[in-house]
């Protein structure tokens, strides 16, 4: 049968959405394990993430079940949620790349200043202390303190930032076109007849 047909669209819609199953756990389950073993003190990074991938899961097991059974309200709910986040998806990924030196680092010092853990978790691990200027008259988990040779934390991070943007700008790209993908199936696969079950009928 051509990759055209009814079980060629059934079975590519199965396989993304199982992919899309496993990256969600995955998510999760990163997300639990980075703050059990106390690699991530904040409690918001670590449920911005899970929600995300339970999120994706509820999605996933959606379009599973529309391609299972082919149903109509499904695949239809289907379309429109993942529509919905190839928009948000594909927007966020550019903004990434486009980003210039002043907006990352205006975007850095807002998201520095919203979390006292994330902070502690930054200057744990890059053995730095404070933003713009060190502080030696305040406290600070980074070992370099303690010899006041520390460095501002906005030097280190910003020359991570751009690799990271870039990184993240292109991977979200590449999922944001395999949701696009993942609507075009679902549409095409909604409008298909199941002639093994019954050729003269639209199911």
């Amino acid at each position: 049968m051509a990759c055209g047909g009814f079980v060629c669209s059934k079975t590519s819609l199965c396989i993304l959405n199982l992919i899309y199953v496993m990256v969600s756990l995955l998510m999760v389950g990163v997300a639990a394990w980075g703050k059990w073993f106390g690699l991530v003190s904040s409690f918001r990074v670590m449920a911005a993430v899970i929600a995300v991938g339970l999120f994706l899961f509820v999605v996933a097991i959606m379009g599973l079940c529309g391609a299972v059974k082919h149903h109509q309200v499904f695949l239809f709910f289907y379309m429109l949620i993942l529509f919905m986040v190839f928009v948000v998806q594909f927007s966020v990924s550019c903004a990434c790349l486009a980003i210039n030196k002043e907006q990352q680092n205006l975007l850095l010092e807002i998201g520095w200043n919203k979390s006292e853990s994330m902070q502690e978790d930054l200057e744990r691990s890059l053995d730095c202390c404070d933003f713009r200027e060190v502080d030696y008259n305040k406290s600070c988990v980074a070992t370099c303190f303690k010899d006041q040779t520390c460095d501002p934390c906005s030097e280190i991070i910003q020359a991570y930032a751009d690799d990271a943007l870039q990184f993240v700008g292109g991977v979200s790209l590449f999922f944001s076109f395999t949701e696009i993908l993942g609507v075009w199936l679902a549409h095409r696969y909604r409008n298909q007849k199941d002639h093994r079950q019954n050729p003269g009928a639209f199911i």
